[in-house]
C-alpha cells in the first residue's frame, strides 16, 4: 500500500504486512522492475506510512502512530544501523511530511491548532515552523522547482508561493480550482501529485 518513488526512480517504497494483514505494517522497498525481494526499511510493532524520500535519497520521511499519543513525524537514514529518529512528536498529530525538491525544509500537517492546517520545518532542524494555510489544510505537495507548495482544503485545491532560499519564505495562499475529488483514506496521504511542469493533478 501507499507507493512512493525513491529520487532515482530505480526503486519503489511501500507499506507491507509482515505475514498476513491483521498484523503491523511495516515499510519495504524493491527494486521498480520487478527483480529482486522486497527488503524492510522499518521495523517495530507501530503502524507506519511513508512520506517522501529526500532529493539526494539518504532519507525517508514517514507517519508512525503510536497508540498512546498518535500521529508522529520520523524519518529513517540510509546507512548505519538505519535507525528511526524522531523529527516531530508533540501532545497533537502529526502526518504527511514531504521533503522540499532542496532538501532543506519538511513539510506537513498537524492539528494543534484545533484543526488540520500545513507547516514547514528546517530539516533536520533545529528551527521553528512557518504556518502555511490559514482555513484548514491537508496533503502537502511540493513543486517540482520549489516555488510553491500545494495543499487540499476540502474541495479546494491552494497553492502557496514559496521562497526556500536563504532562509524560508510564504506568500499567501491562493485557490486553484475547486471540485469534489476523491480523497485518501488519511488525511495526510495525498491522493494527487503535481506534474514536472506544476500543475496539481487530482484523482478523480
Amino acid at each position: 500500500m501507499w507507493p512512493i518513488w525513491t529520487p532515482d526512480g530505480k526503486r519503489v517504497t511501500f507499506q507491507r504486512s509482515l505475514t498476513a494483514p491483521s498484523d503491523v505494517l511495516n515499510l519495504y522497498w524493491m527494486p521498480a522492475d520487478g527483480s529482486g525481494t522486497a527488503e524492510p526499511l522499518s521495523t517495530g510493532e507501530n503502524y507506519k506510512v511513508a512520506g517522501s524520500w529526500s532529493p539526494d535519497g539518504r532519507a525517508l520521511a514517514f507517519t508512525e502512530v503510536d497508540p498512546m499519543t498518535g500521529w508522529h513525524v520520523w524519518f529513517l537514514q540510509l546507512g548505519g544501523d538505519r535507525k528511526a529518529q524522531r523529527f516531530l512528536q508533540t501532545p497533537f498529530n502529526e502526518g504527511g511530511p514531504v521533503f522540499s525538491p532542496d532538501g532543506r525544509w519538511l513539510a506537513y500537517q498537524s492539528d494543534e491548532s484545533g484543526r488540520q492546517e500545513i507547516y514547514v520545518r528546517p530539516f533536520p532542524g533545529p528551527g521553528g515552523k512557518t504556518q502555511i494555510s490559514t482555513e484548514g489544510g491537508t496533503e502537502p505537495v511540493w513543486a517540482r522547482n520549489g516555488r510553491e507548495l500545494f495543499y487540499r482544503n476540502g474541495d479546494k485545491m491552494m497553492a502557496t508561493a514559496v521562497e526556500t532560499q536563504p532562509g524560508f519564505a510564504a506568500a499567501k495562499p491562493k485557490l486553484l480550482f475547486e471540485g469534489h475529488y476523491k480523497t485518501s483514506m488519511y488525511a495526510f496521504e495525498p491522493n494527487y501529485d503535481v506534474s514536472p511542469g506544476g500543475a496539481a493533478v487530482p484523482n478523480d
